[in-house]
Formats: C-alpha cells, structure tokens, sequence
C-alpha cells in the first residue's frame, strides 16, 4: 500500500490535490472481468519496501514494465491453457520467437528451424541472429531422421511447428523430440556443455488442439495474436514453459530487453480466453467441411489440412490432437496461371485479402511457395491460404464458388 496521503491539507494547491487525494476506494469489489491495471510508475509504501521487492516470482510489484496485477493473470491464465508453469508476455508473435533465440543462443552457436516454419521467425534467425555469429540451418520436419542427422555439437536450439506455416504439414512432435533427447543423452555421456533446448510455435494448437509439454517440448511460444485474442485487433505473444531455469534465462533477457505489453491489450486478450475453446471447435468444423469440399474440386490439385486423410502428417495429427484450427491451403491445378489465381482470390466477396487468422473474418492470402523455402516444392500450381472465420460455412462455400467460376 501506498503511503498514506492525510498530510495533503486543504490549504494545497488544487492541482496537489487532485494528485494525492485522500480517497480511496472500497476494496471489497469483484466481478467477472479482471481489473486494468495501467501503470509505469508503481508506488511504494516505504524504503525498505522499495529496497526489497522482487517481481520475478510475481509476489510483488516493482514497475510497470515487469508486471501488473492484469499482466500477471493473463501470464497465469495462458499457462494454464498450456500445461505450462511459467508464461512472459511479449508484444508480438515473432517477439517472443526472437526472444526465445536472443535468450537462449549465443555466438558460436547452431539452431535448426523447420523448413516449413513461419517465414518471419526464419528471416529473424538468417537475418538477425547470423550477425552475432548463430548459425542458422533448415531440416525437414515431416522426417525426423533429417533432424537427428544436423544436429552439430554446436546445436543449442530446435524449433519445432505443429503445423508447418501455410501447408500444414503435421510432425510427428515426440519423434523429434526423441531425435533431440538422444542428441542431449549423448553429450551429457561425452561430459559436453550446454543441452539443446526444443521450442514449439504452438499458434495453431493454442493449447486447444493438443497440449505441447505432454509431447515433449520444453518451450511454447505462440502469437496471441490469433486464437487468445480472437478479435483481429489485438497483437500480443507469449513464451511458455514448465523448466524454472529456462524461465528465468528468457525473463532476464525479456526484461534486459525492455519488452512490455499494454494492458489495454492484456484485458482484450484477458476478455477472449472464456470463449477461445468455442471459437476454435466452431471454426474447426468449418473449416474441415469446406476443406472436405475443395477436395472434390478438380480447380485444385491438392488440398492441405490436417484432418484429411490425403495431407501430410495426418496420422500423426490424428495421434496426437482433438482439434485442427480453421486453416485449409489449396495448390491450383497446373493449368491456372498465377494471374488468374490472383484474380480468384480478388473475385472473393467474403473471404477478404489480409494476413493472420482466427478472427472473426474469413481471410486470403495467395503464396509463392518456391521463394518460401530450401526444399524443393513438388507443386507447380499457385498456392492459396483460406483462414476460416465466423461466418456461416455455406455462405463461406458459396463464396468460393462463385470466385471459381469466374476462372474460365
């Protein structure tokens, strides 16, 4: 509590006033949605206080930047949702991917990313981390033997996405883990340093689909961007693990950093996890019947979604998790030229052109996969992302078939 504010007499100048006033109000308030806390400048009660407060376990407030009384539910709240112990909030997606590397690698040391993984997470690592001499190098995550075959001594980090970004080709997760725990068991035989840490972008599964620390994975990052916020209005990320010591290196880092998030943003985030559960089973089904449909098309040679006993790694998706996202990607038959596929997805009335998802809106996004990756892509077609939104399905399908008869 705050140094009591009785020596302000009536005799001050209004604006001393109205600064310190006396009046504080009833503590004894509750109701459903949690209090918004804003606050750089945190008030102590006394010097000693002051001199001994920590905000690194939550037992108490420092400044704003380290956590409110709102920053800290949600952290608590996402934790939950996760399987977690531990959460930091970050103020984007590909913020908490880059605090996860900054946190956790250091010169001289290897990472590997899923080829397939989210674009900017991988320009950050080639980019960013390539000038603090961190060797950044791509593996195919639909076979684990790739993995286990580039693991170097010098390998500190794996990233691990469940689903690859925009085709959603499903891993089989604990074998890549395994991969990384033989690596570790390894090492630790040979009396070497450091283990190599796994890190999953659980974005898609939100902690809905699947839980990550039951397959193995010792970090969890995920943009809140999507399904926690749900309203297409909000950006936000958080880093997630059960490991104290990894928290504490990433929190160190977070802090030295001098990463935040508003707390008008935590309450909107706060306000969508009730019904994060809903919005994902609704958007679920939708998006299996429309992907379902497009698979009956001949426009598209080939249809990508989990769920689909066609796409890749769905036995594995079928294993491991009760829910598939609202995300379906089409590669277009070979005889459509990128031009009119473009003109397709401008033909969409509903489905609009933007990136991200898990909005109330259905969305589109066309991809030039050869530019997108180190593998070779076996698809000639041009590539489409249709992020599911709300909206009724059959309106939804409609939609895209009155886009494609305006193909020719």
């Amino acid at each position: 509590m705050a140094k009591a504010p009785h020596s302000v007499t009536a005799h001050a100048a209004l604006s001393t006033q109205l600064i310190h006033h006396p009046y504080v109000a009833p503590s004894e308030f509750d109701s459903a949605a949690v209090g918004v806390h804003k606050a750089s400048t945190v008030i102590f009660p006394n010097v000693a206080a002051m001199r001994s407060r920590t905000w690194t376990d939550k037992s108490a407030y420092t400044y704003g930047l380290h956590g409110t009384p709102t920053t800290f539910t949600l952290e608590e709240r996402l934790a939950t949702a996760e399987g977690g112990q531990h959460c930091i909030l970050v103020p984007s997606g590909l913020a908490a991917i880059a605090l996860v590397d900054l946190a956790l690698l250091q010169a001289g040391d290897h990472v590997l990313i899923p080829d397939n993984a989210y674009g900017p997470g991988k320009d950050f690592a080639s980019a960013e981390l390539d000038k603090w001499d961190v060797q950044c190098e791509y593996y195919d995550a639909q076979h684990p033997g790739d993995l286990a075959a580039r693991i170097t001594p010098k390998t500190r980090l794996v990233w691990l996405e469940a689903p690859g970004s925009v085709t959603l080709e499903f891993p089989d997760v604990p074998a890549l883990v395994a991969a990384v725990a033989s690596a570790n068991d390894a090492r630790q035989a040979q009396g070497l340093g450091r283990r190599i840490v796994t890190a999953l972008d659980n974005t898609w599964g939100a902690g809905v689909a699947f839980q990550p620390f039951d397959l193995g994975v010792d970090v969890s990052m995920q943009a809140l961007t999507k399904y926690p916020s749900g309203g297409a209005d909000v950006l936000m990320g958080s880093v997630i693990t059960r490991d104290a010591d990894l928290h504490h290196a990433m929190l160190m880092t977070h802090m030295r950093l001098g990463l935040s998030v508003a707390a008008n943003d935590a309450e909107l985030v706060l306000r969508g996890l009730p019904s994060m559960a809903l919005r994902y089973a609704h958007q679920d089904a939708s998006t299996r019947a429309l992907a379902q449909w497009a698979s009956t098309r001949d426009e598209f040679e080939v249809v990508f979604h989990p769920a689909l006993a066609t796409s890749p790694g769905h036995a594995t998706w079928k294993r491991d998790c009760t829910g598939a996202a609202c995300l379906f990607t089409v590669a277009f038959a070979a005889r459509y030229t990128a031009a009119q596929v473009d003109a397709f997805c401008d033909a969409l009335q509903l489905f609009q052109l933007g990136y991200s998802w898990a909005g109330p809106m259905s969305l589109i996004v066309p991809y030039d996969m050869a530019g997108m990756r180190e593998g070779q892509w076996p698809h000639s077609g041009a590539v489409v992302r249709f992020a599911v939104g709300l909206e009724d399905t059959a309106d939804l399908q409609a939609d895209i078939e009155q886009a494609l008869a305006k193909l020719g």
